[in-house]
Order: structure tokens, then C-alpha cells, then sequence
């Protein structure tokens, strides 16, 4: 190889290197500035996420500033029985009465005041759990297969003996003893 031949790859080899050097930096610049732009993205997703919440929150706080006002009593009842037998809440086992009130739009307040003044069972509790005692007599005529314990599960009884009690209550017999009327019946 010459001298000449030698330098010329010598001068192409240092040219090629600031080449990869100004490279090396444009990409660490670009590498910094998607950084930046990922780090926009997510602030622009937490920002978008806070403000769906607030929304939320705020058409929650309206439709309950809405059903607050509901001066009539019977109104606000019949809204606690459409909104029930819409989703069937009540027979979840942890349903309660904050859930009925978050249900409903209203604050506890006025739910309990509701019920005291409005209701035969005096606490939206006893309202709940009287429509689960009703269900589990449903349960009890219409699906003699069904064992008392998933009754009780299905008719959002914590425990099978709490069901028991409210049915002996009710119907004051136990809740075999109130199949069995229906299944001889049936035969």
C-alpha cells in the first residue's frame, strides 16, 4: 500500500470518527429530549387522571345535590327501591347502608332520616336486610335443590344461623321447616 493510500485512509478513518462522535452526541441529545417527552406524556396521563376523577367527583357531588333535594319523602323511597331492584346491591354481603346512601346520592344523613320517617323498618339496615330475608324465602319455595347455606350466601347472609334467626323471626319457623310446607305442597 503507498504513503499516499495510507494518508487518504488516515484522513477517512479521523473523518469517519468525528462523524461517529457528532452521532454519539445527537443521539444522547435525542435519547434526553424523548426522556423529556415521555416524562410530558406522563404528567399529561396523571393530569388527565385527576381531572376524569374530579369530573367524576363532581358530577357525583351534583347528582347528589340533586337527590338531596328531593323534598318528598316518597319520591326518595321510591328512588331507594328502583335503584335496588336495578342492581340488586342488597345482596352482596358487605352492602350497607353508606353503600345505599352512595347508591342513592344522598348523604347518610338523609337517608337515615329518610327511614325513620318514611319506613316501617325505621333503618335503611333493616330495610336491607329484610329484602334479603324476603329473597331467601324466594330461594326457599322456588329451589328446593338449593342447600340453606347457599341460600343464605345468595340472599346476602353473612352466616347461615343469621338467616335462621330472621326467618324463625318472620315466619316463626325455621327455614327447612318453611321448604318443607312447599315441597309437600308440590307433590
Amino acid at each position: 500500500m503507498k504513503a499516499e493510500d495510507y494518508h487518504q485512509l488516515e484522513i477517512e478513518n479521523q473523518r469517519l470518527r468525528e462523524e461517529n462522535e457528532h452521532l454519539k452526541a445527537e443521539m444522547i441529545r435525542l435519547v434526553g429530549r424523548n426522556l423529556n417527552l415521555v416524562d410530558r406524556l406522563e404528567n399529561d396521563d396523571e393530569m388527565r387522571r385527576r381531572t376524569e376523577v374530579a369530573r367524576e367527583l363532581l358530577e357525583g357531588n351534583i347528582q347528589r345535590q340533586r337527590n338531596a333535594d328531593l323534598q318528598d319523602d316518597g319520591q326518595l323511597m321510591a328512588l331507594v327501591d328502583l335503584r335496588l331492584e336495578e342492581n340488586r346491591a342488597h345482596l352482596k354481603p358487605d352492602f350497607d347502608s353508606r353503600q345505599l346512601a352512595e347508591l342513592l346520592g344522598v348523604s347518610l344523613e338523609r337517608l337515615n332520616r329518610l327511614f325513620r320517617n318514611r319506613s316501617i323498618y325505621r333503618t335503611p339496615e333493616g330495610y336491607i336486610d329484610n329484602l334479603r330475608t324476603l329473597n331467601a324465602l324466594r330461594l326457599l319455595r322456588t329451589k328446593p335443590n338449593y342447600s340453606i347455606a347457599s341460600i343464605a350466601e345468595d340472599s346476602g347472609f353473612n352466616h347461615v344461623r343469621t338467616m335462621q334467626r330472621r326467618i324463625m323471626d318472620v315466619v316463626g319457623m325455621t327455614p327447612a321447616d318453611y321448604r318443607a310446607l312447599f315441597i309437600r305442597d308440590l307433590q
